[in-house]
């Protein structure tokens, strides 16, 4: 039975205060009665998410938490008193405790903070930390090119928005290539444009589409660079031709000329000429 995890356990025996649910080494956790339904009966397997109660007593419910252990969230403070401050978890009987030590500002009632959600290996409860940075980059990221991933926005600095990457590693979105409404705890599907040296990651929200284009467009300015400025394949050129110098497909190509056009990096005529 993982503890501040879901878990899928079997109802073993009902009382009148709930069900005793039991996982397969025959440990036992209530189900109060107010998350029972009717349809629940002996012998059914249910999925809840189980945590510690006011007295540190494991307890399951039905109510789906803003993040499990493991997983960095946006809260509000609720309250905050002489141990901390208590976080609105999205369960009823519970609140989400980030202590004193584990705030990198003094949090605020009514203001919201991301968070990260382990357990305490000491007094084994469900706590949150505010100092992210502990919790991230312990692994060398390992991503490749436009590979899909999931970001949560943390942060909005003068290059655009810092995020966390698939809850391990720190990344960056650039101003410049934002597309639509971000804000801070946002989660969002992003793309790998490159790892950088010290391990973070630059990820883009545009679409696959937009970054083949804007990677196409980089590599015929290259080429323009290398060969005098100048290239005798237009947006007329047989497909054939273009595939085999830029191995990109007819309509990729007419796109990323439209691209350095717009950019007004190229001329285009009976050739394709690199501006000075």
């Amino acid at each position: 039975m993982k503890i501040g995890e879901y878990n899928v356990l079997r109802i073993n025996r009902m009382v009148d205060f709930g069900a005793y649910l039991i996982d397969d080494d025959t440990h036992e956790v209530l189900l109060p009665k107010r998350y029972l339904t009717p349809e629940m009966k002996v012998g059914d397997d249910i999925r809840v998410f189980v945590y510690n109660d006011s007295e540190n007593r494991p307890v399951a419910t039905t109510e789906v938490p803003r993040a499990v252990v493991g997983d960095f969230a946006l809260m509000r403070v609720k309250a905050v008193n002489k141990v901390g401050a208590f976080l609105d978890w999205g369960l009823s009987a519970k609140d989400l405790l980030v202590p004193f030590s584990e705030q990198r500002v003094d949090m605020q009632a009514g203001r919201s903070y991301v968070v990260r959600v382990y357990l305490d290996e000491a007094s084994q409860r469900i706590v949150a930390s505010a100092k992210l940075a502990k919790f991230l980059n312990h692994t060398e990221p390992r991503y490749y090119h436009r590979e899909k991933v999931d970001v949560l926005v943390v942060q909005r600095s003068d290059l655009g928005y810092r995020v966390i990457v698939n809850n391990a590693h720190w990344g960056q979105i650039y101003q410049n290539e934002t597309y639509q409404d971000v804000n801070v705890g946002d989660r969002l599907t992003a793309f790998v444009k490159q790892v950088r040296s010290d391990g973070k990651v630059d990820v883009t929200v545009a679409k696959i589409e937009k970054m083949r284009v804007d990677d196409l467009a980089d590599r015929i300015e290259d080429y323009l660079k290398s060969h005098g400025g100048e290239m005798t394949l237009t947006d007329k050129s047989s497909p054939d031709d273009i595939n085999k110098a830029f191995e990109c497909s007819k309509k990729d190509f007419k796109k990323a000329l439209g691209l350095l056009y717009k950019q007004q990096k190229i001329t285009l005529g009976d050739t394709v000429k690199l501006n000075k």
